[in-house]
């Protein structure tokens, strides 16, 4: 049996596949922060709920479409859930295809803050310039 927290996020990666922003909004706290680790346009830290799903949004429209995520493994406790995720993308000509862990903050059901970390930093910086 999974722990109400990893079922959670993987609630949150299937609505983030499908598009289901509105399913995402109610996952996340009003106050989340989402940090984007890197130096490129995606970099930085996104306060609220509507930053972060704006986030997600404009990471489908500079890869028109084409940024999955592939859920390999949820593990999770009361505080935090770690996933582990396959990355893809195509963008002006580049292919981005990479393992990264991903860190949730869970508090009252809700994310409250997440951190990236990408396999491949520099190749993910590469395909986001």
């Amino acid at each position: 049996m999974s722990h109400p927290n990893e079922d959670l996020v993987r609630q949150g990666y299937a609505a983030f596949q499908s598009g289901d922003m509105a399913t995402l909004g109610e996952l996340f706290a009003a106050d989340i922060v989402w940090h984007s680790p890197g130096r490129n346009q995606l970099s930085g830290d996104y306060a609220g709920a509507e930053a972060v799903i704006g986030l997600f949004q404009k990471t489908f429209e500079l890869t028109g479409g084409s940024f999955k995520l592939e859920l390999h493994d949820v593990v999770g406790n009361d505080e935090h859930v770690a996933a582990l995720v396959h990355v893809e993308g195509q963008r002006d000509g580049k292919t981005l295809s990479d393992n990264s862990v991903q860190v949730f903050e869970i508090a009252g059901g809700k994310v409250t803050e997440q951190w990236l970390y990408p396999g491949d930093p520099y190749a993910s910086d590469d395909f986001w310039a």
